[in-house]
């Protein structure tokens, strides 16, 4: 099944130099609000309190927040747990100080239990639950170690599997989604918790199922198209694929849309993160991922066999 009825000839390595300076305006953008602006933490990471609450009736969500906010509270996270009447409201340090209450108070939980009891009276509290800062920055360093792990193992099998060349690019292009994700996140202080990291890794191995098919019809062209020269047998591979890659990511970018819409905000940003990750992914694989490739020295020899040499001697 193809997308485009008439097979395309756009050639994407002639916008090649464009694509790298629009990818290295936005990476430097990323760096620089996450080094200036940092991240908007969840509680996963930075630690505090999650409260369970319960109510007769469905609450609503923006009466709960200014209820709330009537008591010092500015900074929560409110999302639906488990039914429409159950709540769980999360208190990072960073809130808790703008709440004017005091993080160093023995007696820290009981205090957010009468602020809570006094601004939602119709709630019942089920259950507080704490996160050390320890354990968040754990977490914070374990996903990033994890990042780290899956683009050197991506890069090993890449080697094995292709041509060195493939795996320094595909890892160039694999390292750009996440910088670019994250600076997003950063950049408009998007929450950013285990789940949205979940939805990182994911684009990684998304970008990276784009990425081997656009190198496997490359090194097929190699073979293929003796008379061609590099930059065009990358050109029709990404050509030859497109039909695919744009069915592909058009109906998964549809999928996740309607999860973001629809999925409440407690998957916000586990969709928002995918949503971006696709498009980013999808323009990764057929901008970058090859473009690098040439640019490091892609060469037809490397995937031509060579003949055998016969020992004609007796």
């Amino acid at each position: 099944m193809e997308f485009f009825k008439t097979k395309t000839s756009i050639d994407f390595l002639g916008l090649r130099r464009w694509t790298w300076a629009f990818s290295a305006i936005l990476i430097l953008i990323s760096c620089l609000s996450m080094g200036i602006r940092g991240m908007n933490w969840g509680l996963d990471f930075t630690g505090g309190y999650s409260i369970q609450v319960h109510f007769a009736t469905a609450p609503q969500i923006r009466q709960v927040k200014q209820a709330l906010e009537t008591v010092g509270f500015e900074r929560e996270d409110i999302v639906t747990f488990g039914s429409t009447r159950d709540l769980m409201l999360s208190f990072s340090p960073k809130d808790l100080q703008a709440s004017g209450t005091s993080v160093d108070n023995t007696q820290l939980k009981q205090v957010i239990s009468d602020k809570i009891t006094t601004a939602l009276p119709d709630a019942t509290i089920t259950a507080i639950n704490y996160t050390g800062s320890e354990v968040g920055s754990e977490m914070a360093q374990t996903g990033a170690l994890a990042m780290l792990v899956a683009i050197i193992a991506i890069m090993l099998y890449i080697a094995l599997r292709f041509e060195i060349k493939f795996a320094i690019s595909a890892a160039l292009a694999l390292a750009h989604d996440p910088i670019i994700i994250l600076g997003i996140f950063s950049l408009f202080q998007i929450r950013f918790d285990l789940t949205a990291l979940a939805a990182v890794l994911a684009v990684i191995g998304y970008s990276l199922n784009d990425t081997i098919v656009v190198y496997d019809r490359i090194r097929e062209n190699f073979r293929l198209l003796r008379t061609r020269t590099v930059v065009e047998v990358v050109n029709q591979a990404i050509n030859d694929t497109l039909s695919r890659t744009v069915m592909t990511s058009g109906l998964t970018f549809i999928v996740v849309l309607v999860l973001f819409l629809l999925g409440g905000p407690s998957i916000h940003g586990f969709a928002l993160a995918l949503m971006i990750g696709v498009v980013v992914g999808t323009y990764s694989s057929i901008y970058i991922a090859g473009a690098i490739a040439v640019l490091l020295g892609l060469n037809r020899e490397a995937f031509i066999p060579k003949p055998k040499e016969v020992d004609e001697l007796p």
